[in-house]
């Protein structure tokens, strides 16, 4: 696949040109949330492309989006639908990719459907990081489809991006670009808790530089805590430096949400974001940050500014307050709380305490090392030993 910078400039062209495809890929609970902010988004330079198997389902979902924006008033985009395309099936994705040429793929697939993983892990084992091989399962199918089509499009991943995407990389495979969820699921929680403290009202004029992986989302989120970890933040109100206690702001992050698939908005809402972040760069020539797990490759979440540099669109993780080495130190001790202890030539590692509560609570040996031609099979083992007998 070209570099990031190379499509970002083809995108940049069909931007200016009105002419933006969006392709999203697993029409399930993100990518339908997702295709109405899209369609709500009521900009008729964009199309939409959905893509999976089941054509019936797809267009049902796809119905119910365009008939609910339309009685909003907000419905301007065209929406294809692209059905028969098994995620198994490498060739019959990379012939939907070239069909379409799309400027935007969201990967919003899963390998096992329906099912929220963390209803499962937190509660015995308090690691996510457990389901790695089965989140990477379509992803690198996916990505392998992309670099046969050497598509222009700009990917994003949902699933578990702070390890899927540097498996990839690790491995010398095209991988997506941005991933999503993570830090944005957390970050808005930290907003409103700050405007609590600072005693204001306009939350949305908070700001973070802040860098951390999938386990203190969940952490932070659920319980208010991170741990013992000291993570990377810095806090801004109207650009101006805030000194809070960062304990303080964490604690009143642990707030009632709704743990079925209304979860799922919040990750739709990251994709959007990133694909709004890239449009926005290019339309206003104003730097966009957000925040995406797995960038680059790198393990962890980090802050990223989609922007111009010498003139050319472009992106890159946002070293103005923190640098790199500070953000990746937090993020794989993150990652290693979440039970990854390494992603390196081809090959995910287990942490020994991963393994250990995998054996106390399922009565199943975890391997120490999966490597990337194992991914499969460790993906079976998860769902026939671990997912299937707590059903």
């Amino acid at each position: 696949m070209k570099t990031l910078d190379e499509r970002l400039q083809i995108v940049e062209k069909h931007v200016k040109d009105d002419e933006i495809t969006i392709m999203i890929i697993g029409l399930g609970s993100v990518g339908t949330y997702l295709l109405d902010f899209l369609v709500s988004k009521n900009d008729p330079a964009i199309k939409l492309v959905v893509v999976g198997r089941n054509k019936e389902k797809m267009q049902s979902d796809v119905n119910i989006v365009r008939v609910a924006s339309l009685i909003r008033e907000l419905n301007k985009s065209e929406i294809i639908v692209e059905a028969g395309v098994d995620l198994n099936d490498i060739d019959a994705i990379q012939k939907a990719i070239s069909k379409y040429s799309p400027d935007f793929i969201v990967n919003s697939s899963r390998a096992y459907p329906g099912l929220k993983y963390g209803s499962i892990s937190w509660n015995n084992v308090r690691a996510y990081g457990i389901w790695t091989p089965l989140s990477i399962r379509f992803t690198k199918n996916i990505m392998e489809a992309c670099d046969k089509a050497d598509t222009d499009a700009v990917v994003i991943n949902t699933s578990y991006s702070d390890a899927v995407i540097p498996w990839l990389k690790s491995a010398g495979k095209a991988y997506p670009d941005f991933g999503s969820g993570n830090l944005n699921h957390l970050i808005p929680r930290m907003k409103f808790a700050v405007a609590d403290i600072l005693g204001v009202d306009d939350f949305w004029n908070v700001d973070f530089n802040f860098a951390a992986a999938h386990f203190h989302d969940v952490c932070i989120s659920k319980e208010g805590q991170t741990e013992g970890v000291e993570l990377p933040l810095r806090i801004y109100y109207n650009g101006e430096e805030k000194d809070i206690p960062h304990d303080e702001i964490f604690s009143r992050c642990s707030i009632s949400m709704p743990v079925d698939q209304k979860r799922n908005m919040m990750n739709a809402s990251s994709n959007y974001r990133i694909i709004s972040a890239v449009i926005d760069a290019i339309r206003t020539g104003e730097d966009q940050k957000v925040f995406a797990p797995g960038v680059f490759g790198h393990i962890g979440g980090y802050p990223v500014i989609i922007g111009y540099k010498d003139g050319n669109i472009s992106a890159w993780i946002d070293e103005s307050v923190f640098t790199f080495d500070e953000m990746d130190k937090a993020n794989r001790e993150s990652l290693a709380l979440d039970g990854v202890e390494d992603i390196k030539d081809a090959t995910l590692y287990y942490t020994d305490d991963l393994i250990r509560k995998v054996k106390d609570a399922f009565g199943e040996d975890l391997p120490k090392e999966v490597a990337y031609d194992d991914i499969e099979k460790t993906a079976e083992f998860l769902i026939e030993k671990i997912i299937t007998p707590q059903l």
